[in-house]
């Protein structure tokens, strides 16, 4: 148990350490902008006492490292500063936004998780056959389909053709449960669609892998049913490749949905990053950049975390 805990604090200071070196590849990135930062925000006809005004307000008259500093300590704390667009909190805004991004991710991740580990129990249980060879073709086409892709063919045929689920995902705080679920369905489907292969494949890949094994051999000549074996004695041991790849595509459904939200004009965090970049609101997309890449770290930290304690094998060196 002790070297359980031990890998696990390994795993999450290497997270810690490559979350400090993505706040500063984002905090750098916007001071290696061309010009001044403060006359790129108010445009070229701002006067030079606006520019100076704005820059003190920006603490841009402080050296780079020293603002890092005050940055990085105040967005730990939660605090991201103030937006340069509507002088509102950036945190603010940002928890409203993060919870219908993240019940958008949860949404996807219910429908896609049992359907994709059902499809690849069923393509292994029935392997070369029509079902298998069609499930993979479905699957790869719409992981090869950009988002924004499939998103206008669903509202295509599921919102203009066949008005069933609505093609702008209005979502308020006022909304019960069932009323957000409806109104988000759309671009939760369009992810589905797009992280349903790599679990499928994954989940019928560590099955068939294991088919060979002994212990499946001795299960075959005690007569017990095909579906048994796979789904009693084959599934269990394949939780480690499949928790591994779930997790990976849970990031994923995170961070992917910049292009869903817009699609769709969905009030999430991707939306408000593609607005902040319009308007140079710079705070707020330092802000966005740094959430989307915690949460991309965390979920695999949750994702290497999960094949160890599910694999024994892997908490002991090769």
């Amino acid at each position: 148990m002790i070297g359980i805990i031990k890998l696990v604090a390994k795993r999450l200071g290497f997270g810690l350490v490559t979350l400090f070196i993505v706040s500063l590849i984002i905090f750098w990135a916007v001071e290696a902008l061309p010009g001044n930062l403060a006359e790129q925000v108010l445009g070229q006809a701002a006067t030079p006492e606006t520019v100076e005004a704005l820059s003190k307000e920006m603490g841009l008259d402080r050296p780079a490292f020293v603002r890092y500093i005050d940055w990085l300590s105040s967005a730990l704390q939660g605090d991201f500063g103030s937006s340069l667009a509507n002088k509102r909190s950036v945190s603010e805004q940002l928890e409203p936004r993060f919870f219908n991004t993240m019940f958008l991710a949860g949404l996807a991740a219910a429908m896609s998780i049992p359907i994709s580990i059902i499809l690849g129990v069923l393509a292994a249980l029935w392997r070369d056959s029509i079902f298998d060879r069609g499930a993979n073709v479905v699957t790869l086409t719409s992981i090869s389909s950009p988002e924004f892709f499939l998103g206008y063919i669903l509202i295509l045929f599921l919102a203009v053709q066949n008005p069933i689920f609505p093609s702008i995902s209005n979502v308020s705080e006022g909304m019960t449960l069932g009323e957000r679920t409806f109104a988000t369905m759309l671009p939760a489907i369009t992810l589905t669609l797009v992280v349903i292969a790599h679990m499928m494949r994954m989940t019928r890949a560590a099955i068939i892998a294991l088919l060979a094994s002994p212990y499946i051999e001795m299960a075959r000549l005690k007569g017990e049913p095909r579906w048994k074996i796979i789904v009693v004695h084959a599934l269990p041991n394949a939780l480690a490749p499949v928790i591994n790849v779930v997790a990976l595509n849970l990031a994923y459904l995170i961070t992917g949905v910049v292009l869903v939200e817009i699609v769709f004009v969905y009030p999430g965090v991707g939306q408000l990053l593609v607005d902040s970049v319009q308007k140079r609101d710079f705070p707020v997309v330092q802000a966005c950049c740094l959430i989307f890449a915690a949460t991309y770290i965390l979920l695999n930290l949750l994702a290497d975390v999960g094949a160890i304690l599910s694999n024994p094998r892997l908490r002991h060196p090769k």
